[in-house]
């Protein structure tokens, strides 16, 4: 017979193993020795000793469990959706962990949390309960206030924040249907809503300069400069002294220019020019010198803290004040101008020698933009023709030997709008990348890989590698090139590669083979979402993406921080200076890697708002587009013509019962047996369009089979809920023919089963 003492450390080491299940005292007492009169009295004790001690809870009569205390317990930060469901990252743990929104304990989106894991799902993914917030998040929510006579609530924009905030005191001198922004103050554990403090008042709703503010505000982005960085810009004077540039190595006597879009305010790089030989020319790559005038003080501590410039739609957000950016520091044409070069003598063969790296002074000779230069390359005379024309066959030349060597081309179209002067769309068009554009490219990429190499090779004279910041882009994972790879295959194409140069050979073959194919979006799109992402770091693994051993940013120093930080560590470096500490570079870098992805995402925020509102007066019409993406609860399409996406829910597809089959990536009706697949040509008719929340939903008309050609009408409309329940019901008793059927329990916000949409 066990004895007491055995008998709970079994009892302990069953509660500890199954954490979150409830175990009665028979179940217990069978496990533990002998489930016999004597064998249910000892186990009893020991399990009032456990109540006692806190080790063990009451879940019900007569059923107990492990106390959430002795769960094992890990920190994450929250992620949460908009359903008030909350995934927690936690570092180490290969997936993130469940919480329901009734267990989260008012934690928020970027809350730092303490999460036990109290049971695993079918597929043995972590479900879990949040004990409590250990860190709230510093963020700030952006959306409309709503006044009542005593009281006051933000409507937050967000999908990430499920309620409303509570304005405690006064509402005096707020404004019913401003946007603004809100700051948590706390989330009281009886109360339904957290309270918070509006910490600025962008505007009224729905006018383009609040909307734009409301975007950089709801990515914790800077729409003004603090009081005292402009004040300290204007304070600096035009450095290009003959003192300093008797210092530098002197271009202004070479033809030099710069060739930037035609709405650029600001030139941080320019081109030179001069023959040195037969068939032989020296390139110089001439780059502002930013680090000239920004030093120590604001100036360089709100530089640092923007890390980049944003593009929104109609504005540039700019990383350093105006008097800087389009002054001082931009290479404007006749004036004389500081900069940091990479000059390199180059021959037709594209043979690179006598390269050189420093301080230079230079004086634009001209201004081009790029539609000027691609004339001259089409044929048209103008100025520097020659000039112009040797660049582009050696950026031609560049470009094809950068390919041959692996180098990956996705040439993805980019949605540019016409606005009207209080911004409102127009019209939507796609930048095309010319020539012109290409000549430039090149040049910088190979002024940012030489600097690079320049630094990293390590010489004999080294003991060790010397500090830098390098842009690096990691080899693509093998696990999403092969479902790539199955992807694709639907579509009747083979790519078999998963590691190696193979990669890229195989990823430009396809990319030219689907171009100009209604699947090119489709396909492009999930290509680079199957690569790694491009960071910065002190840490050279190469740049897999453009075949580079060695890769950083050199050339926009006006609106990259990261660049800035190069130019002072060739300068630290060409005065003799030693390594210096690598884990405070690699710090910034992931300050500015960071800040580059929140960038991009509130650009991304603002073509989408731009793309809503255009379509706002079309809600009703009727347009063609082809199926770009499949989940559980809707069909995506994206417009022919403009290439605007929306969503199609099945919930509104009321002539069949619809379910997603992820294996197969396809829509299937139950009853007819109709299949949806990406690519698809679909006509939609545009439901709604929502601005506050940057959506667009769609209702399908008819869908016509990429592969079959044939075309099928399908049903819309809101459906009740009886019908649906019904119809799901019924569906998975039969379980329909390879497809998933999925438990829908209320008319949907389908965000709140997945993160956003």
């Amino acid at each position: 017979m066990a004895t007491q003492r055995d008998r709970a450390a079994v009892i302990a080491d069953m509660l500890r193993s199954f954490p979150g299940r409830t175990f009665t005292l028979k179940s217990l007492a069978s496990a533990s020795g002998g489930n016999d009169r004597e064998g249910r009295f000892r186990t009893k004790e020991i399990i009032a000793s456990m109540l006692q001690e806190g080790f063990v809870v009451e879940a019900s009569k007569g059923k107990y469990k492990l106390s959430n205390m002795h769960f094992p317990s890990y920190e994450g930060v929250a992620d949460m959706l908009a359903s008030g469901d909350i995934y927690v990252k936690v570092e180490g743990q290969e997936k993130d962990i469940y919480v329901n929104r009734r267990n989260t304990a008012h934690a928020l989106e970027g809350d730092v949390v303490n999460v036990i894991v109290t049971r695993r799902n079918s597929k043995g993914d972590p479900e879990g309960e949040i004990l409590d917030v250990i860190r709230r998040s510093e963020r700030n929510y952006v959306g409309v206030l709503e006044k009542t006579r005593n009281h006051a609530f933000v409507k937050v924009d967000s999908r990430k924040m499920p309620v409303d905030i509570f304005i405690p005191g006064s509402n005096e001198g707020l404004v019913d249907g401003d946007k603004v922004v809100v700051k948590i103050i706390e989330w009281d554990e009886n109360s339904k809503s957290p309270s918070g403090r509006i910490v600025d008042t962008l505007g009224p709703q729905g006018d383009n300069d609040t909307e734009m503010h409301a975007i950089l505000a709801e990515y914790d982005l800077p729409y003004k400069f603090p009081d005292g960085v402009e004040e300290a810009a204007e304070k600096i004077t035009n450095g290009a002294t003959e003192e300093e540039c008797a210092r530098r190595r002197d271009f202004r006597a070479v033809t030099t220019f710069t060739i930037d879009p035609a709405d650029a305010k600001d030139f941080d790089d320019a081109l030179s020019i001069r023959a040195v030989g037969e068939n032989r020319w020296e390139v110089g790559v001439h780059i502002a010198d930013v680090t000239f005038y920004v030093r120590d003080g604001v100036l360089e501590d709100e530089a640092f803290e923007r890390a980049t410039s944003v593009y929104l739609v109609d504005r540039t957000i700019p990383m350093l004040p105006e008097k800087l950016s389009n002054d001082l520091c931009s290479l404007n044409p006749f004036e004389d101008k500081l900069c940091f070069s990479a000059v390199f003598e180059i021959d037709a063969d594209l043979n690179v020698s006598n390269q050189w790296i420093g301080r230079t002074v230079i004086r634009s000779d001209r201004r081009f933009t790029y539609e000027e230069a691609q004339a001259i390359i089409e044929g048209e005379d103008g100025d520097f023709k020659q000039e112009i024309l040797v660049l582009n066959d050696l950026a031609q030349r560049l470009r094809k030997a950068r390919f041959e060597n692996g180098a990956v081309a996705f040439d993805r179209e980019e949605a540019k709008f016409k606005l009207d002067e209080k911004g409102k769309p127009l019209g939507v068009y796609f930048k095309v990348q010319k020539e012109s554009n290409q000549l430039i490219e090149e040049f910088m990429l190979l002024a940012n890989r030489s600097v690079a190499a320049f630094i990293g090779r390590k010489s004999k004279e080294q003991e060790k590698e010397r500090t830098f910041v390098y842009r690096v882009h990691d080899k693509p994972d093998s696990d999403k090139l092969a479902r790539f790879s199955q992807f694709v295959k639907r579509f009747g194409y083979t790519f078999n590669a998963v590691q190696g140069r193979n990669v890229s050979k195989q990823l430009n073959a396809l990319m030219s083979s689907i171009k100009g194919r209604m699947e090119e979006n489709v396909i492009s799109n999930l290509a680079v979402r199957s690569m790694a992402k491009a960071f910065y770091s002190t840490d050279n693994i190469g740049h897999y993406g453009l075949a580079f051993k060695y890769y950083t940013h050199f050339t926009s120093p006006i609106r990259r921080y990261p660049d800035m930080m190069v130019h002072r560590l060739l300068a630290h470096y060409a005065d003799g200076g030693k390594s210096p500490d690598k884990l405070h570079y690699e710090r910034m870098c992931e300050h500015s890697s960071e800040r580059e992805v929140r960038a991009a995402e509130a650009e991304r925020a603002s073509i989408k708002y731009k793309m809503v509102e255009f379509m706002l007066d079309k809600v009703g019409q009727e347009f063609t587009g082809a199926v770009s993406g499949l989940t559980e609860w809707g069909i995506y399409v994206e417009l022919d013509e403009t290439h605007i996406e929306g969503m199609v829910s099945l919930r509104d597809l009321t002539s069949d019962f619809y379910a997603f089959d992820e294996e197969t990536y396809t829509i299937v009706g139950q009853r007819t047996g109709h299949v949806i697949t990406v690519g698809d040509l679909a006509r939609i008719r545009v439901k709604n369009a929502d601005l506050a929340r940057k959506q667009l939903d769609f209702e399908l008309v008819s869908v016509t089979g990429l592969k079959s050609g044939n075309e099928y009408f399908v049903e819309s409309g809101e459906t009740p809920y009886t019908e649906i329940a019904a119809r799901e019901a019924k569906y998975k008793a039969t379980r329909g023919k390879g497809a998933k059927a999925t438990e829908r329990p209320k008319k949907p916000t389908s965000r709140e089963r997945k993160r956003g949409r």
